[in-house]
């Protein structure tokens, strides 16, 4: 049973005027005997010499803020702050943090919020101390601004791409165990032979050359013109005059990007002239990384708009216009004021779960605008609109619109032809046409590069149209459910080195081609080859599920790992408690209806497997090992 003690000291953070305290912070990565899932605990307590305002004084300045927990009733302070702490944390990005709890000790409670990056929910609970202190000297709190900090911390984490974060939501509400692989900057899903890694969109089943290929875009080039497909003619060139003479060969308009390069930067679209093609190549070499030679394609710019086809797993899944930002004007208001307006809306919030970024003023934008005749400083007439760049960059402050129910069948043939010759899970066409509804056989169609680690959050929350969850198509791509993610894993409250032996021997007599992972409080195998412990007991865990040959996880949890650790996954097929402390039966409320759970409690037994309970008492000399392994046995 965890051992509780209050402190001496009636404030341990608080300053001279707080009303509240908060103290012992702690992250969990997974199941505590707080919440069941990864968690921030820490302790919340009223100072003894201050007096806290009636609760209904918080709940409606917060209410406000966040109107629905108007209909809510919270019997504490304690109960409050940890409600806020759980709205706060979601960031006004719609985060998936929703858990919550608070356990009473006495002179403080202990909350506990779903978390995943520590740093970032420590900052929102601080955040919310702050506001109800606030409150309490009845003082403005500037919570917007709060917030925004809050987006970028948890924006710069390892979890804050758009990219990163839709996947790690889509895997939690599918019950696909996802965590980040500190040492290698990879994301797992999934547990041992089940197991996948992978960085955003690109996953360890990829063809690292065809990953590669892709990045070359003038081999890509000539690869899609021998299939028939339609490319821009064109041709590489390293000088501006060989830039020059390209586009007087092929004729104007051209378009000049980087031959490696990604996400459009360094791309100019629509070149008209020689003086402008001048400043396109060299914006072009500003984007080429220092350790790659002077390779920029010239090449036809075709009238039209951006698309961006997206396939996953060698099929079309979702078609995306990207639009350059654009201004209307109202006969008043500069360009620069009009940019300004635009980027107050909210909508426009520039976090990674907005469907918009703000529009970003630079020197591609300023050149585009001299092209028109105008400048920032220009005022545009009344309700006449303009684009602001040539080229449709999404971070730049572009507009995305979902395509996908647009496209042509032999728009979406073209497309899974050209996914199905590569070995990568998601691949981004980029394509130019006046509308995917017309067949890409009838002219004025040009593919002009293809993408192996795409972006999808332009798909999954575009600026207008219908959200199409590719997520949940990349992870059906592994995983047909969250079973399919998982081996088998037995977890026991206690067991020693013999034991654990015992019974990897007894498998292995079953399984002899199987790759077994255990661990305990004193050692951890692979078999029965013992391998190096770690001082951090979830780090073997870990490491184990970290295992590609892995079929089966033995592990122990005893009261102490588990108080101080938590645990590293969730669920369990088989849980073995040996008189169990309080803390300990965290196992079994963990586990599912479909799990078994053994509980020894004495000499009395007590087995639940699939809703139904089983109770019986061992006899004399009968040794608690005949139970489980027996129950090894049928769940294996």
């Amino acid at each position: 049973m965890l051992q509780h003690t209050s402190t001496d000291t009636p404030r341990i953070n608080a300053r001279k005027t707080d009303v509240f305290d908060i103290f012992n912070f702690k992250h969990y990565i997974g199941p505590n005997p707080f919440l069941d899932t990864a968690a921030l605990v820490f302790d919340f307590a009223i100072t003894d010499s201050s007096q806290a305002l009636p609760i209904a004084s918080y709940h409606s300045i917060i209410g406000d803020r966040y109107p629905q927990l108007l209909h809510e009733t919270h019997d504490s302070h304690a109960q409050l702050f940890a409600r806020t702490c759980s709205e706060v944390g979601k960031l006004d990005m719609g985060l998936h943090f929703h858990h919550w709890n608070v356990k009473p000790y006495g002179e403080f409670n202990r909350i506990s919020i779903e978390a995943v990056h520590a740093r970032s929910s420590r900052a929102v609970v601080y955040a919310v101390w702050d506001w109800f202190e606030a409150i309490n000297q009845n003082q403005d709190f500037p919570l917007e601004a709060q917030i925004a900090a809050l987006q970028k911390v948890f924006r710069q984490s390892v979890y804050g791409g758009p990219t990163v974060y839709s996947l790690m939501r889509s895997a939690s509400q599918k019950g696909i165990p996802a965590f980040y692989l500190w040492d290698e900057g990879l994301m797992q899903y999934g547990y041992g032979k089940k197991l996948i890694r992978g960085s955003a969109t690109t996953f360890d089943s990829d063809s690292h050359l065809d990953s590669d290929f892709t990045t070359r875009k003038d081999d890509c080039k000539a690869f899609l013109a021998t299939l028939g497909f339609p490319v821009p003619k064109g041709d590489i060139v390293s000088t501006e005059n060989g830039a020059v003479t390209v586009a007087k060969e092929i004729g104007y308009p051209v378009a000049v990007k980087p031959v490696v390069g990604h996400k459009g930067i360094g791309v100019t679209a629509d070149i008209r002239d020689a003086e402008e093609l001048q400043a396109a190549f060299k914006r072009a070499v500003k984007a080429i990384p220092e350790t790659e030679s002077v390779r920029v394609i010239v090449e036809n710019s075709i009238k039209g708009a951006d698309f961006r086809l997206l396939c996953v797993n060698g099929k079309f899944v979702s078609a995306t216009e990207r639009r350059p930002a654009w201004v209307t004007g109202d006969g008043k208001l500069t360009i620069r004021e009009l940019i300004r307006r635009e980027n107050r809306k909210p909508e426009r919030l520039d976090t990674p779960t907005s469907p918009l970024s703000k529009i970003q003023s630079d020197e591609a934008m300023e050149m585009y605008l001299t092209e028109q005749q105008l400048s920032l400083d220009s005022v545009l007439e009344g309700d006449r609109t303009i684009f602001l760049r040539k080229v449709a960059n999404l971070s730049a402050g572009g507009v995305s619109i979902d395509a996908t129910r647009t496209l042509h069948p032999e728009n979406i043939i073209l497309a899974q032809d050209i996914a199905q010759h590569f070995r990568l899970t998601c691949l981004g066409i980029d394509v130019v046409t006046e509308s995917l509804a017309q067949s890409w056989k009838a002219g004025n169609f040009g593919i002009l590069e293809i993408n192996a680690a795409p972006g999808i959050f332009m798909h999954l929350n575009p600026a207008v149209g219908e959200s199409v969850d590719v997520p949940s198509h990349i992870l059906e791509t592994f995983f047909e459910s969250g079973n399919d993610a998982r081996i088998p894993i037995i977890t026991f409250n206690k067991i020693s080195v013999p034991q654990l032996q015992e019974i990897i021997d007894r498998i292995l007599l079953e399984h002899p081609d199987w790759t077994i992972g255990a661990v305990c409080r004193d050692a951890v195998f692979v078999n029965r080859s013992e391998k190096v412990f770690n001082h951090n007991y979830n780090v073997n865990v870990q490491n184990l599920l970290r295992n590609p040959q892995l079929d089966l996880l033995i592990a122990e949890y005893p009261e102490t790992i588990l108080a101080e650790r938590g645990m590293f996954y969730r669920g369990s097929n088989l849980v073995v408690l040996d008189n169990p402390g309080e803390t300990e039966m965290m196992l079994a409320r963990a586990s599912t209806d479909d799990d078994t759970v053994v509980v020894r409690e004495g000499a009395n037994i007590s087995i639940r497997r699939k809703g139904l309970i089983e109770q019986y008492t061992l006899g004399d000399g009968e040794p608690f090992t005949r139970v489980y392994l027996k129950e090894i046995g049928t769940v294996l």
